[in-house]
């Protein structure tokens, strides 16, 4: 009765007030209490209409939200019982994420082929330009001169049609020419002009000396021979000079042992050609894994760096071997590999994915940068430990602006140490600049002005191997001779 009378109080308030009011005035005044019922009457009627119209709303609204709802429930009976009648098993759902992953590394080695693509037409279209803008007179022999005595008075050949030499001489050149006896015997006003001396030509600018072409015969023969090489040089701390690490650069003895082997400018364009880049990181990482395990046997704490290609990036052979390689053998956390910024700022899922394994257990380095735009907690949260510059791009940065910095050059050193990034500045072949890199904080430093790259010693690399065990086979992706045509199409 409690909730009730509270629901209903204000409605009996004002009902025993009215029989109180009203009660003796319909006895002394009927009428008067007559019109004052019905008017009440009337506005009570009136509230409760009002009442009754926004119930039946409020009503509508809910009935069509319980409406919607039940529609909703049934969808979700019928998808629940679909679901139910074809339950989707665990051995469904491993074979579709492997289905997934396989196709997210074709998409990521497709887009990288493309872009080599590019990279590679490109260079060729440029090569092409430069050959056609050669002038013709490089490319041909020059002939022998001839003594002025010997020649006919004749007008010079048109051989080479050069504007300045069809052209009459001037009149000084004239006059510094002996004088021979004209044909003419008639006099002249003037003799000076009337020599029929022939013209000194001009003296032809000599072309620039082209490289020498590149027997790419022989080349791939010492490549696949035993003229590849592995070198070091050393990276040492500045001011202090003391090594820290070393860099295993590629070398390629093409001609006898007397023969200076080619560096990577020379072969790398070629073996880009001919698909053998992945081939030459492969042996180049084997032989780089043997100098790492001799330097970790002699308790030695010095790193070694080996700057990947780019296009190995899109092998995942190679990087899945490296990964079992470092996780089998922990003399390998001294190894290193670089890659160019352009392929750190290129990154996809797949090649992200086949990089996590090798995180922690070899380290990360950035190397041939195309700007100093470097973002030391992107890097950190990469993995990357070292950065490598040009000493020239931090010494004498170039003024574009798409190439500078956000912070000041010397902020560069202090921003990624502060990281626990190391900074190598590379190519110091002054020694003038050394104290100019020491004003920035760099704090290593690499070139030929500390040391030269020399050849690693042949006993170290005729060290065994370290047993390891054979690895699983890896299974064989259903589209493996599609991914081969494209590796191929490089």
């Amino acid at each position: 009765m409690v909730p009730v009378l509270g629901r209903y109080a204000g409605l009996l308030t004002v009902g025993l007030l009215g029989l109180v009011v009203f009660g003796p005035l319909a006895v002394f005044l009927p009428l008067w209490s007559a019109m004052t019922l019905g008017a009440a009457a009337a506005l009570a009627g009136g509230l409760a209409l009002t009442r009754i119209a926004t119930l039946k709303a409020r009503c509508e609204k809910l009935s069509g939200e319980v409406d919607l709802l039940s529609r909703r429930l049934l969808k979700v009976e019928t998808a629940g019982a679909g679901a139910a009648a074809q339950p989707r098993p665990e051995a469904a759902e491993a074979a579709l994420r492997a289905q997934i992953e396989e196709l997210t590394v074709e998409f990521g080695l497709l887009s990288g082929i493309v872009r080599d693509l590019t990279t590679v037409l490109s260079a060729q279209d440029a090569e092409i330009a430069a050959l056609k803008a050669r002038p013709a007179e490089a490319l041909r022999p020059q002939p022998e001169a001839v003594p002025g005595a010997a020649l006919p008075d004749a007008a010079p050949a048109p051989a080479l049609p050069r504007p300045q030499v069809s052209a009459a001489p001037p009149r000084e050149d004239e006059a510094l020419r002996p004088q021979a006896v004209p044909p003419d015997p008639q006099p002249a006003p003037n003799p000076a002009p009337s020599v029929p001396a022939r013209p000194i030509p001009p003296r032809p600018i000599p072309p620039r000396p082209a490289a020498p072409p590149v027997d790419e015969a022989g080349l791939i023969g010492a490549f696949e021979g035993d003229g590849l090489e592995i070198h070091l040089q050393p990276v040492v701390t500045l001011p202090q000079r003391k090594v820290v690490a070393y860099e295993a650069l590629a070398r390629l003895r093409i001609g006898g042992p007397g023969v200076p082997p080619a560096e990577p400018e020379v072969f790398l364009p070629v073996l880009e050609r001919f698909g053998r880049t992945t081939e030459l990181d492969r042996r180049m990482l084997q032989r780089a894994t043997i100098v790492a395990r001799h330097l970790a046997r002699r308790g030695s704490e010095t790193l070694l760096t080996y700057s990947l290609s780019p296009l190995s990036l899109f092998e995942p052979g190679l990087l899945r071997e490296l990964a079992r390689t470092a996780t089998d053998d922990p003399a390998l956390a001294g190894l290193t590999i670089a890659l160019p910024q352009a392929s750190w700022r290129r990154l996809d899922a797949g090649q992200r994915g086949l990089l996590a394994p090798l995180r922690g257990r070899i380290g990360f380095s950035l190397d041939r940068p195309d700007d100093l735009r470097f973002d030391a907690a992107e890097f950190a949260d990469r993995g990357i430990g070292q950065v490598k510059v040009p000493a020239e791009m931090l010494l004498r940065p170039r003024s574009d602006r798409g190439s500078l910095s956000d912070i000041a050059v010397e902020d560069i050193a202090p921003a990624l140490t502060r990281a626990g990034i190391r900074l190598i500045a590379t190519g110091v072949a002054d020694e003038a600049d050394v104290p100019d890199l020491i004003d920035l904080d760099v704090p290593f430093a690499q070139g030929t002005a500390f040391a030269a790259p020399r050849p690693v010693r042949s006993e170290v690399l005729a060290a065994p191997p370290v047993e390891q065990p054979v690895p699983p086979p890896e299974p064989t992706p259903e589209r493996r001779p599609f991914r081969s045509v494209l590796r191929r199409a490089v």
